[in-house]
């Protein structure tokens, strides 16, 4: 094998283009047989392989810096890189993140996971090396999809205006996620149509220098390009077109569905282990494609991650002009969603929790300051999401609940759910967004008759005394089974509370509560810092009541063990029980 002989760069300077060809053809077996085990992101790092090989080849890492976008692509260049054992031997797959990551090697920058950044990071790094009077290439590498997000756009825009060298590597395999949206891409199209000869040109008229190689799958070709622009003395972009999934054919034929995957089996490439029954992206679609068949006005919004609101390819074209993709681009979902609730129409913006954060501006100026009666659904905002420290979903409560005119909602189940959601739609009054809970989805049947325009009003679910628990969203659960527990080890009921809302409290019952309690404990699934606990225990300040506050440590954990996380925190009915005994 020649996978196995490198160690790093110098290794594959060392190849001759047959030599080079054998090892791609390795690092997709390795990455075929890790990705089946394991998961992980296969058709952009399929489809990257004969470009990471010719980068290394030509550059001379880590004196020439390559910047990865997104680091969905990044892992043949952890192969290449001293890192290739975390994808040859299982026993060593979890040695090495899924992202880009300085801690791992010399040859990464920066720790990425969000999407659109490396040109503007790489631009840092040359101004830097400009600043110093040194040499060296600096190369930012981002796929096609990833320039719809306005960092990318804005990146690209300053380029030019960077003396020396500067590299753009452009990967093209025509997609995203899912299918390009705007209408750059038809641009783009346009210039692989004749061979980057067209004289419409994006990045010409970014006044960037431009290449354009048409087999981006082919080492050889790769390398004369990288040649020609190594050393360059202005930014140049080398614009590849590449085949996302390449070397795995249901991942060529299906490149949306496998752009991610867990493990699978890799004779049928059918999942292994896969979930049943429902889930909150699939009974969102099919709510929202019942709505939209009685009201022209509701549309769904979504950047880039058209399943995370259940919206697959058939219901997306069920769905028509009330579904909307507005590409990798958080900040325009949220105007976008703003302008449709101003002039009369009804916007679902679906959007996972680690991604809120990119349109923090645009949902308090945009959405709040204007109050805008647009609904937001914040998908895996839970311990028991991601948990690469890229993509993590513990910050949305202190984010979103302190923003002005903004109702955040808290469902426990699928049932209460869908009332928010159906009230949210409804309702001209406010903006609205509602935090998806963690883990399984809970169905109870029970029928929902709350009003929820009755701002701030809890539900007392359990009347008691002595204790009272207030569960938040994922944790009502653990609320109620930690009362359980207390009331058997003291005898005495304690009180349960679904709060519902995340962004105010009800002063009327906390009022109430001091008469019978001591203690007040708040359970929720999110930072502390700044969260929904620590609402209720400046309430209490000036009171005898005690104050406990469940939840989770300000921190950027990586790959954490979701019960080693619980336990830490003491989100455990034992560890709760425990402190609110020596409290009492």
């Amino acid at each position: 094998m020649y996978l196995e002989k490198i160690n790093g760069p110098e290794d594959v300077k060392k190849l001759t283009d047959d030599e080079m060809i054998k090892l791609a053809a390795e690092m997709r077996n390795a990455l075929l047989k890790r990705a089946s085990i394991h998961g992980g992101h296969f058709g952009p790092n399929f489809g990257m392989i004969e470009t990471t090989i010719a980068l290394h080849y030509v550059f001379d890492s880590p004196k020439d810096k390559i910047v990865y976008d997104v680091s969905h692509q990044t892992y043949p260049h952890k192969m290449l890189t001293g890192r290739k054992d975390a994808y040859l031997y299982e026993d060593k797959y979890d040695d090495v993140s899924g992202y880009s990551n300085p801690h791992e090697s010399e040859h990464d920058f920066f720790t990425i996971g969000h999407t659109s950044t490396s040109i503007s990071l790489a631009s840092g790094l040359a101004k830097a090396r400009n600043l110093k009077g040194e040499d060296g290439n600096v190369i930012a590498v981002i796929g096609d999809g990833s320039l719809s997000g306005g960092e990318a756009l804005e990146g690209l825009d300053y380029a030019a205006e960077l003396d020396g060298n500067f590299i753009i590597v452009v990967n093209d395999n025509d997609m995203s996620i899912a299918e390009n949206h705007g209408g750059m891409y038809k641009n783009l199209k346009k210039l692989r149509e004749t061979d980057g000869k067209a004289e419409c040109n994006l990045f010409k008229a970014m006044g960037l220098d431009y290449v354009y190689v048409k087999e981006g799958n082919n080492v050889r070709v790769l390398i004369d390009a990288f040649k020609k622009v190594k050393d360059s003395k202005k930014p140049v972009v080398v614009h590849i077109s590449t085949l996302k999934g390449k070397g795995y054919k249901p991942a060529e034929e299906h490149k949306e569905e496998w752009h991610y995957n867990g493990p699978f089996d890799i004779e049928t490439g059918k999942p292994l282990g896969e979930m049943e029954g429902e889930d909150y992206s699939g009974v969102t679609a099919d709510y929202l494609l019942k709505k939209m068949k009685q009201d022209k006005s509701v549309v769904a919004i979504t950047s880039a991650t058209p399943t995370v609101l259940g919206f697959t390819k058939d219901k997306r074209e069920e769905a028509g002009k009330q579904f909307m993709d507005v590409g990798i681009a958080e900040e325009t979902a949220a105007a976008i969603a703003s302008g449709i609730a101003v002039n009369g129409g009804k916007p679902v913006w679906g959007v996972y929790s680690t991604f809120v954060q990119r349109a923090y501006d645009q949902i308090s100026q945009d959405i709040c300051i204007n109050n805008s009666p647009a609904t937001i659904v914040t998908f895996a905002g839970s311990v028991y999401g991601m948990n690469d420290v890229t993509h993590l979903g513990l910050y949305d409560i202190p984010m979103l609940s302190n923003i002005p005119n903004l109702v955040y909602l808290a469902p426990t189940t699928k049932e209460e759910y869908l009332a928010m959601l159906d009230w949210s739609i409804e309702q001209t009054e406010h903006p609205v967004a509602i935090k998806l809970p963690g883990g399984e989805m809970v169905s109870d049947g029970k029928q929902i008759t709350k009003d929820f325009s009755v701002l701030n009003k809890y539900e007392m679910t359990q009347q008691g005394k002595k204790v009272a628990f207030i569960g938040l969203g994922t944790f009502y659960s653990l609320a109620v089974g930690a009362a359980a527990e207390l009331e058997k080890k003291t005898g005495v009921k304690p009180t349960v509370i679904n709060p519902y809302y995340i962004t105010g409290t009800d002063e009327q019952m906390l009022e109430e509560l001091k008469k019978e309690h001591d203690v007040i404990v708040t359970i929720e699934d999110g930072i502390l810092d700044g969260g929904f606990g620590e609402k209720i225990a400046r309430f209490y300040g000036d009171s005898a009541i005690k104050v406990l506050n469940f939840g989770l440590k300000k921190e950027f954990p990586d790959r954490y063990d979701v019960d080693e996380m619980l336990k830490k925190n003491h989100l455990t009915k034992e560890l709760i029980l425990t402190d609110i005994m020596n409290n009492l």
